[in-house]
């Protein structure tokens, strides 16, 4: 079954690599073999996110046969839980030990942002009591420098810039835990058929907030740095706002403010990954809506070992959930997501895929880069 919205469909494409022009730092034992080459372009890297660091870690070898220059790790990115930095740095480590997860460290560089489960506590924000110390722990497992800014600032949100002019891929990862205002608890039924909703309502007080004041002043900062694509990378989803899960609908205000920060800094090729939510999905926001002057893309892929229960017990890979966003269909198995700019084209091509634990192509999004201009 092939679906298509414009430039959209479900396929199977193969695409050339290119290379990387950055280096991340690590320490020894979390070194990087992925070689470097300065001045080539970013043209293949992966993302995924939700992996139990107890389970075993197949999906790793499908990650490093596409090839990525780079991956990047959206969040609940162990399962943590506990107030106990000992048990939570010891969960740290059992990823690291994940012989898949060693052979990705040593094809390609790693970044990564937390959401709840790696920061300590199963939707927790800004009250979570171990949030400083779980920072400096997760600094460690990624090798960020003793004397590195990231070590002195609170919160793990940072950026990087891939690629010579014209071809200059900007990474945000931004960091919605640290920051963040308390929850709203409660539930809106839905008309049948509707799909699936959760346990939260939107907060609207003007002073709740997700990223917090000095995040909100860096990315308008980083909005402003230059680069032709720009991947703005949330543990949480962004556009959905009807489902009621941890998304960044519960709180309304800030995800207007994402909308109006991009607009305000006249940031180009914004598109938007996500993870958390135990599936993958593409979504598109029209312009009028979004604000901006062209639609905002987005990619949620998750998980990587630990597939929602749609799968189990109702026994597909395929299922319904809220959200007038979504472009096709939700994928509830195992996954993890590419991004594909082919920069020999006049108009450079980006596809953005969902594929399963095999490799294969379940979902994708071909947006050209010119559509993502105002």
């Amino acid at each position: 079954m092939r679906y298509r919205i414009g430039l959209f469909g479900l396929c199977v494409l193969g695409i050339t690599a290119g290379s990387l022009w950055a280096q991340v730092a690590q320490p020894a034992a979390q070194q990087q073999q992925a070689a470097v080459q300065p001045g080539e372009p970013l043209s293949r890297l992966a993302f995924g996110s939700c992996a139990k660091q107890d389970k075993p870690q197949l999906i790793w070898d499908a990650v490093i046969e596409t090839k990525p220059q780079l991956f990047l790790l959206l969040g609940d990115n162990i399962y943590g839980d506990t107030q106990d930095m000992q048990v939570l740095r010891d969960k740290w480590n059992l990823l690291g030990a994940q012989p898949g997860y060693q052979r990705l460290k040593k094809s390609c560089p790693i970044l990564a942002t937390w959401d709840d489960h790696d920061y300590g506590a199963n939707d927790a924000g800004a009250e979570y009591p171990e949030k400083r110390e779980s920072q400096q722990i997760f600094h460690d497992f990624f090798g960020v420098p003793p004397n590195s800014p990231r070590r002195k600032y609170e919160g793990v949100y940072h950026a990087q810039v891939f690629g010579p002019p014209g071809k200059r891929v900007q990474i945000i990862l931004l960091d919605v835990r640290y920051f963040r205002s308390p929850l709203v608890k409660g539930f809106k039924p839905g008309e049948p058929g509707d799909g699936y909703r959760g346990v939260y309502l939107p907060n609207d007080d003007p002073a709740a907030t997700i990223l917090g004041e000095a995040q909100w002043k860096w990315l308008a900062e980083q909005l402003r740095e230059p680069a032709e694509l720009r991947l703005i990378c949330s543990g949480t989803q962004i556009l959905p706002d009807e489902h009621g899960s941890e998304c960044w609908g519960n709180f309304p205000r800030e995800r207007k403010k994402l909308f109006a920060t991009i607009r305000e800094s006249q940031a180009k090729g914004v598109v938007l990954l996500s993870g958390d939510r135990h599936l993958a999905e593409l979504m598109k926001l029209a312009p009028e809506e979004a604000g901006i002057g062209y639609p905002l893309y987005e990619a949620t892929s998750s998980s990587l070992n630990a597939p929602s229960g749609n799968v189990t017990k109702a026994g597909v890979r395929f299922a319904n959930e809220i959200n007038r966003y979504r472009v096709g269909l939700t994928f509830f198995d195992i996954n993890f997501g590419n991004v594909l700019i082919d920069w020999n084209q006049p108009d450079p091509l980006v596809r953005v895929q969902v594929r399963e634990e095999q490799g294969q192509v379940v979902l994708q999004q071909q947006i050209l880069l010119s559509q993502l201009q105002k």
